[in-house]
């Protein structure tokens, strides 16, 4: 400590020696290099969809909708709730009705399996027609 009692902030001496300076990068992959994962495959990136996320059920129901028939995707596993209310708002765009998520399942209005299959498949998802 100096005389005024305060401890010096400026770096003070050094370690007298450097446990990396022996050290060299030769041999050593570049930083910028990707990772890659079991037989060579390089990780997939967050952007891209996963190529199998599971199965999902897509099934056709009237069921207590007073003769109404609805689309109800069932069996999603590992995916949260915000991403489920991502993937009901793009089948209501792209089939133009309504939906919603309800009790962990994907409904939408009317039997609109075929334009809801392929927005499943581009997601990652295996569909799979289930039911009448």
């Amino acid at each position: 400590m100096s005389a005024d009692g305060k401890i010096p902030t400026d770096g003070g001496q050094g370690l007298g020696q450097n446990p990396f300076g022996a050290l060299s990068g030769a041999g050593l992959p570049p930083a910028s290099a990707p990772q890659t994962g079991r037989l060579g495959a390089t990780a997939p990136t967050a952007a891209a969809p996963q190529r199998n996320r599971g199965r999902v059920d897509l099934k056709r129901t009237t069921a207590g909708r007073g003769g109404k028939t609805v689309t109800i995707v069932t069996g999603f596993t590992g995916i949260g709730l915000p991403e489920k209310e991502s993937l009901c708002k793009k089948m209501r765009n792209a089939c133009g009705c309504g939906g919603t998520v309800k009790d962990g399942d994907i409904e939408i209005q009317g039997d609109q399996r075929e334009k809801i299959a392929k927005i499943l498949t581009e997601a990652g998802f295996r569909p799979v027609f289930a039911g009448g």
